[in-house]
């Protein structure tokens, strides 16, 4: 089967994992850069074009970097119009990028979250800090991601001060309670197409509430609850993903849902767990990748 990785640096961690786990498997796998590809968009021949060549796969993952989510689903869009098999569908991507759309999809369905308010320029700072339960709280730039523009604001005084320089930077805001029983930790559930196959629990550094581990968080496996269990598969399955890291707090009232990840980093998880979550990867992908006809398919 031909794989291709969809990342912009074949050095990181992940990446090298996933071509590892390929290729133990007989896989011929190639990792693309998507910014440096390009597109032919025609209604019989479409193709995804990188250095001069036209790209050939059964399958693809993508890797890409929330920076770069509109063009990076657009080429995972493109191959999905040639009938190339995604462990991640561009529509699920982009659905677990918007925070607020993603909170929005997981309320609807009932999964467990903090309480959250979305804001923009409002005024009503008290009303704000009310609607969430008062401090302390966090306070997330709706853009930030790995734990870049969220502040815990401890005390109503230094919630307001925060909320109004946010403001001054003509910023979406999400507020949300603090969950204080979490003790700064959280859990990382990875699911791989239905399935919970690794969890690890992360604990952040003395004097840091964020538990992420480039932050000098550490991690351990952990036995999931089946409440938890079931608030992972659940998350997942909202956002579209098949294979995704949900993010859980544990809370007095059951799991709380922070995040769904569509790209979630394997150095964490395989580290702490021991388990060789790319090469459930990549079995999932030749469970479900169909290549019976990829002689006669456009990208073979």
């Amino acid at each position: 089967m031909k794989i291709g990785i969809l990342s912009r640096k074949r050095s990181l961690y992940s990446t090298r994992r996933l071509v590892e786990a390929a290729k133990e498997r007989g896989h011929e796998v190639s990792v693309v850069d998507y910014l440096r590809c390009y597109m032919d968009i025609t209604a019989k021949k479409p193709s995804v074009v990188f250095r001069g060549n036209r790209l050939r796969f059964d399958a693809v993952v993508p890797r890409i970097a929330a920076s770069y989510t509109f063009y990076g689903t657009a080429v995972v869009r493109q191959f999905e119009m040639m009938g190339v098999f995604s462990i991640a569908e561009s529509q699920g991507i982009a659905r677990s990028r918007d925070k607020l759309r993603s909170l929005q999809l997981l309320a609807r369905e009932g999964v467990g979250l903090p309480v959250t308010g979305f804001a923009h320029s409002t005024r009503d700072t008290d009303g704000l800090l009310r609607l969430v339960g008062g401090a302390p709280l966090i306070i997330k730039l709706l853009e930030g991601t790995q734990g870049v523009g969220v502040v815990l604001a401890e005390t109503t005084k230094a919630s307001e001060s925060v909320i109004a320089a946010f403001r001054q930077l003509d910023a979406n805001i999400l507020v949300q309670q603090f969950i204080k029983e979490a003790g700064g930790s959280d859990i990382r559930a990875f699911v791989v197409g239905g399935e919970v196959v690794a969890a690890m629990i992360r604990h952040a550094a003395p004097g840091e509430f964020r538990s992420n581990l480039h932050r000098g968080g550490r991690a351990e496996k952990v036995d999931l609850s089946p409440d938890e269990h079931d608030t992972a598969l659940r998350a997942a399955q909202t956002m579209g993903l098949d294979v995704a890291g949900v993010d859980m707090l544990r809370s007095n009232s059951g799991p709380l849902v922070m995040e769904v990840n569509s790209s979630p980093g394997l150095e964490g998880i395989e580290g702490s767990t021991g388990v060789d979550v790319a090469g459930s990867i990549i079995e999932y992908i030749e469970e479900n990748a169909d290549t019976s006809d990829s002689a006669q398919r456009t990208h073979t």
